[in-house]
Formats: structure tokens, C-alpha cells, sequence
């Protein structure tokens, strides 16, 4: 057998090869080809360990309402968890809706007791009917903790108010995500719900839709009941809510509920104008804190304190309270439509009473009420200002709201307020109820703030953006160009 020969070419390119690795360039290439697999396993590592830690660390929210940001009271409320609770995403794949995704994101690193859970429709078609009737929509959730669950549809998460639209062209959009999942967490989690009980017997109006939401928003279960076969408030009861009562109390009702007050109970009213009925008993309550109600219909004349060119749609000014605070902080309208004149009269007495809303000096009371012909101010009519809603409140801790009002939590009109008037009343409910955490979280707008300029202002940005910064630019380089010449021909 002939062996063959080693090529001559090929051991002289391993040669070259080996002294080639020898020479500075080589080192430097190799030392560098080490560093940048090391560098790069640097960066996987820290990718790695960055993806694994919770988005709250990761992720920031630079949104102008903090959209993707919790209050305090959410904070409050799901750090305290004890039991577990699961948020089922219902949502189809690809349809997640990116506000939606972040804020459950936020909820989940907060809690180890809390877990989030997409669901999709389409691989588990009948899953939400274990815990709804309804027709749940994508990008719906339902809390569920032990037996009892909350369903949370996506519609209600967007609230809409359209009642600028004919005098702006446009409608204001905001997000109520927060409030409802931060509720519904507390609701399935808490063993046992503030009771409202709701006064019948004297004609009360129905609660509206809005007062329901409200409600059951704040957690509050309610329950009728009537102080005719009593003799006494509930013990139960954390509130006592009187809607808007046609006929007036017995004297003994009315000693029962200033005795429940004396002793730290909870009531809010909603009565205003009297209609024909006499209310003197009912009356009674605002006597009995140091408050007289004015016969009529408040007139405000000052523009800036009544709406849609009605001067008994009132806006009132807002006062300096635990109520009224969030709302001054944001801001906010109420709007008090058909009211009755409150005055503070003693001021020494044992409840400690402040006014809430009140009336412009330019305010008066039509003496004819409902059946008022002119808005203008007439022999008998009294003058303003006038308190149009009220706070009173023991040192038991005991207190009165007492709203001038039947139509405060109409729903027309608190959609015309965008709102203000159902956060008003759930301030109101929530003032002397413990551990409700309701009362700070607000909706949270999805409107754009325009800036608005005027044509000179915007001829001048062009002319400075599009003219003065570039000719800066290039002189300055002419500049350099020249220096540098220079510089070489010295």
C-alpha cells in the first residue's frame, strides 16, 4: 500500500494559521470575540431576571390620570387579603384589551393571595355560567373568593357621558375599572356587609338606578323596613336612608330616630321642596341638629351657579368636608336640581354642623315653590345664600346628611353632572362607615387635553423650528469647517 504524502500547501497553511494566532491583531480578536459572548450572556442573564420580577418594578405608569396606577384604597384592600381570590379574564385570544391587561397585571403583584386567569370563550364556552346569567362580554371579569363571586362586565368599566355633546360635539369617555374590581375584591372577601335599611311607610320614592349602583358599588346591602311595628332601629344597621318621603313621620318615629342619632347612628336624607304634604315631623330631624329648611324653590341668579339656563338647576359650591374634599380636588359639579334653602341656626348645640353645598349671595327662595310663575324675586321670596345640603355629626360619633333634594340621584341628572352627584352621595354613605374603601376611588378620564395655540403662535414655532434652530445648526458647522482650516494650515 503507497501512503500519500502530506499536501505541502495544506502544512503550510496550518503554519501560517499558527503564527497568525501569534501576532497582536489575533490576541485582540480573540480577546474580543471572549468579551462579547460574555457580555452578551450578561444580557440574557439580566433580561431573564428583570422578566421575572413583578411589572411593578418593570413597568411605569407616566399616563397624565395614572390609569395604570392604584390609589391607596385599592393598595389597602388587597394587601389585607387573607383568603385566595381569582380574577377570570374572559377574553378571546387576541382580543385583549391593553388597559385591561396592565391594571390586572398591577392587582397581581400585589398579592400572593391574588391570581389572575385568562379564559377564553371559545375553549371554555359555558365556564362563565357557573358564577353569571348574564351575557358576559370580551374583556368581562368575575372575582371569585370561596362561594361568593361578583361578575364585572366590560361595558361598565367605560362609562360615557354624552351630555356635552351638543354644546361641545363631543362625548368624555372614562375607565372605572379600578373602583369595580377593588369592590368586587372586597366584597367576596368580607364575611359580613354594612346594612343600609331603607325607611318606607311615608310614600317613598323608588331607588333609582343610579342610587342601586351606588349601593351596591359601596358593598351595602339593603333592607326595607318601617319604624311603625318597631321600637326601635335595627342593631345591624349601619345606615338608616330616607328617599324622598311624600308623608310625614308619627312623633314617635321621630324620637326613635333622634335617640338612634344620640347613640351614633348613621341617616341620610334625600327631601327637598315639599308638595302639598306637610313634612313637619320629618323636618323635625334638621331642628333637632340645629337646621331650619325655607319654604320654596331656591333661585340662583349668578351664572356661574346654575346650569342649562335653568336657575333652579343648581351648581352649588362645594364646602371644606370629609364629603366634599375629592370632589373639590377634582374639580367636580354637582348638580342640585328643584332644592330647598337649609340655615344653620345654632351653632353651639351638641351636633357639629357644616354645609356641604350652598347657593351664590345672589340666591333667593321662591316662596310659591311648585308653583312658582316667575323666576324673578317677589314680595315674600327670601334671600339667599342658602346651605343646600348638609352635614351633622355628635360626639358619639352619631350624624345626619340631609340633601335638599328629591332629584339628586336622578339618573338624567347625574349624567348630566358626569357622575358628581352619585361620588357625592357615595361620600355621603361611606363618611361613617368603617373600613369602606370606596370613598377615594374615582373614575378616571380617557379624554385627550388639547393644546390649543393661536395662528401667530403657531407661524411663529414654524418659523423657529423650521428656519431659526437649522440655520443655527449650519453656521455653527460652517463655523467648524473654517476653525479647523485654520487649525491645519497653522
Amino acid at each position: 500500500m503507497k501512503i500519500q504524502k502530506p499536501n505541502i500547501k495544506f502544512k503550510r497553511f496550518i503554519y501560517k494559521q499558527r503564527d497568525y494566532l501569534n501576532t497582536r491583531a489575533a490576541r485582540i480578536g480573540g480577546y474580543s470575540f471572549v468579551m462579547s459572548i460574555v457580555v452578551l450572556a450578561i444580557v440574557i442573564a439580566v433580561n431573564i431576571f428583570v422578566s421575572s420580577l413583578p411589572t411593578k418594578y418593570t413597568q411605569f405608569d407616566i399616563s397624565a390620570v395614572k390609569l395604570y396606577s392604584l390609589t391607596s384604597s385599592s393598595k389597602a384592600v388587597v394587601s389585607n387579603i387573607e383568603d385566595d381570590v381569582t380574577i377570570y379574564w374572559i377574553c378571546q385570544s387576541g382580543q385583549e384589551n391593553a388597559v385591561i391587561e396592565k391594571l390586572l397585571d398591577v392587582y397581581d403583584s400585589l398579592s400572593d393571595k391574588l391570581t389572575v386567569v385568562k379564559k377564553d370563550p371559545d375553549t371554555y364556552p359555558t365556564f362563565a355560567k357557573e358564577y353569571t346569567d348574564e351575557k358576559v362580554t370580551n374583556n368581562s371579569l368575575i372575582v371569585v373568593s370561596g362561594d361568593k363571586s361578583r361578575y364585572i362586565s366590560f361595558e361598565s368599566m367605560y362609562k360615557t357621558d354624552a351630555s356635552s355633546y351638543y354644546t361641545t360635539g363631543s362625548a368624555s369617555q372614562s375607565f372605572d375599572g379600578e373602583s369595580l374590581i377593588t369592590t368586587a375584591i372586597d366584597y367576596v372577601v368580607s364575611d359580613v356587609l354594612p346594612q343600609a335599611y331603607v325607611l318606607t311607610g311615608h310614600g317613598e320614592a323608588d331607588m333609582s338606578n343610579t342610587m342601586k349602583t351606588v349601593l351596591e358599588k359601596a358593598n351595602v346591602e339593603t333592607k326595607e323596613f318601617s319604624l311603625l311595628n318597631e321600637d326601635s332601629v335595627p342593631e345591624d344597621a349601619a345606615i338608616i336612608l330616607v328617599n324622598s318621603p311624600a308623608k310625614d313621620l308619627s312623633d314617635k318615629e321621630l324620637s326613635i330616630l333622634e335617640s338612634y342619632m344620640d347613640n351614633g347612628g348613621h341617616i341620610i336624607v334625600l327631601s327637598g321642596t315639599e308638595n302639598e304634604n306637610d313634612l313637619t315631623n320629618f323636618k323635625g330631624l334638621l331642628t333637632y341638629v340645629g337646621v331650619a329648611m325655607t319654604d320654596g324653590i331656591v333661585i340662583d341668579t349668578n351664572r356661574d351657579n346654575y346650569a342649562f339656563e335653568y336657575p333652579y338647576f343648581l351648581l352649588p359650591t362645594l364646602g371644606e368636608s370629609d364629603i366634599t374634599n375629592a370632589l373639590v380636588e377634582d374639580n367636580s359639579k354637582v348638580i342640585m336640581p328643584i332644592a330647598a334653602g337649609l340655615t344653620i341656626e345654632n351653632t353651639a348645640g351638641a351636633y357639629d354642623v357644616k354645609s356641604l353645598l350652598s347657593s351664590s349671595s345672589d340666591s333667593y327662595s321662591k316662596a310659591a315653590g311648585y308653583s312658582l310663575s316667575t323666576y324673578e324675586k317677589e314680595d315674600g321670596d327670601i334671600n339667599g345664600p342658602f346651605s343646600l345640603a348638609i352635614s351633622a355629626e355628635n360626639s358619639s360619633e352619631g350624624s345626619l346628611v340631609w340633601i335638599a333634594s328629591d332629584y339628586l340621584l336622578d339618573d338624567q341628572y347625574n349624567s348630566y353632572s358626569s357622575g358628581a352627584n352619585s361620588d357625592f352621595f357615595m361620600n355621603a354613605l361611606s363618611w361613617k362607615m368603617a373600613d369602606n374603601e370606596s370613598l377615594s376611588i374615582r373614575s378616571k378620564s380617557l379624554d385627550y387635553n388639547y393644546l390649543t395655540i393661536s395662528a401667530s403662535a403657531a407661524t411663529m414655532i414654524k418659523i423657529i423650528m423650521i428656519g431659526v434652530i437649522p440655520l443655527i445648526y449650519l453656521l455653527y458647522g460652517i463655523d467648524e469647517v473654517f476653525r479647523r482650516r485654520r487649525y491645519s494650515l497653522e
